[in-house]
């Protein structure tokens, strides 16, 4: 009997255990997955501006920092930009007519700007050299001997021919070039008139037969490239603007140009309020009077509204240039000089 109990005892332990071992697998083969968080592979970046080809000629330059042992005007005491009279010195250029190198117009844009330049307090020199047979006479303005910090620059030549005017009758003709030329002149000199005698070095730098490519025996960017060729100094920014004045402004980014420069420039014109004019958008790459300078591994950009319906056309006229766009370059341009330069 005692026997008996003992098998028994062990058959009722034995039956529990399997009970409880099969609970547990039951429980652990039905318990849920916890939940986890998907892997999700997000999309690359998408824009609507399709990526530039890097030129050779642009490596990423770091700008240096900008260094001055001016001491800080006062605001009453700077002298602002006039944009009304920078489109009187847009009508002036019109009025000498084609300032194509070796004409009489050239001549004369050349006397006018040297007049206006000296009255203003500018050493005035024009560096004389050749490219592809042809004369050119880059205009450089400076206060003192010292090397540019910052070089300004504008081409002042105009084109031969207005090859895309509308009308084939007027491709043999001159261009007036009020905005693709003469509204840059027109921003620097006005630039040179307002910007305070104790700034650091700046120059300011008219370059000559910039706009004639396509055409046999000639090609773009003579003067600039000249100007590099033969001075042999490392300014820690250059600024090229190019068609600047048209009534309906829109300065895209330029896609060639240093970024940290643009960024800069751009920041300014922002602070200015003029955001709507200087659009946060790369756009155009330009072979420009900045292309030289970028070359040689220098910080440059090109400022340029290349939307401009009537570039190398008999309708580049000064109706179509206005003093509100030409006073939002200058201010932005002034402002960001007198920052560069130490000054508030």
């Amino acid at each position: 009997m005692k026997n008996r109990s003992i098998v028994i005892y062990i058959a009722i332990i034995s039956i529990l255990l399997v009970a409880v071992t099969s609970w547990y697998v039951y429980a652990f083969q039905t318990q849920p997955e916890p939940e986890s968080t998907p892997t999700v592979e997000l999309p690359r970046a998408t824009s609507t501006i399709q990526p530039s080809p890097t030129p050779e000629f642009t490596p990423t330059i770091e700008l240096p920092a900008p260094t001055s042992t001016t001491e800080p005007l006062p605001t009453s005491e700077l002298t602002q930009f006039d944009g009304q009279r920078a489109y009187a010195d847009v009508q002036t250029q019109v009025d000498f007519g084609p300032r194509i190198p070796g004409s009489e117009g050239h001549a004369k844009v050349q006397e006018w700007m040297r007049a206006e330049l000296e009255s203003a307090g500018w050493q005035v020199e024009i560096q004389e050299s050749e490219a592809m047979g042809h004369p050119i006479e880059n205009i450089v303005a400076k206060r003192g001997d010292e090397n540019p910090q910052i070089i300004l620059g504008a081409h002042y030549d105009s084109r031969i021919f207005a090859d895309n005017d509308p009308d084939p009758a007027n491709h043999s003709l001159p261009v007036p070039a009020a905005n693709d030329g003469a509204s840059g002149v027109a921003v620097l000199m006005e630039l040179a008139r307002v910007l305070p005698d104790d700034t650091a070095p700046i120059w300011l730098v008219f370059f000559d037969a910039e706009d004639n490519g396509r055409i046999d025996g000639w090609d773009w960017i003579l003067g600039s490239q000249e100007f590099v060729k033969n001075n042999p100094i490392t300014p820690r920014a250059v600024v090229i603007i190019d068609m600047i004045g048209d009534a309906d402004l829109n300065i895209y980014k330029e896609r060639y140009s240093n970024n940290q420069l643009t960024d800069e420039v751009w920041s300014v014109a922002k602070s200015l309020g003029y955001q709507d004019l200087f659009l946060p958008e790369y756009k155009y790459p330009m072979i420009d009077d900045h292309t030289p300078f970028l070359r040689a591994g220098i910080p440059a950009i090109d400022i340029i509204d290349f939307d401009y319906p009537y570039w190398h056309t008999m309708q580049d006229t000064p109706d179509k240039v206005s003093a509100e766009s030409l006073q939002a370059v200058g201010d932005t341009l002034q402002t960001w000089l007198l920052g560069q330069c130490g000054q508030p």
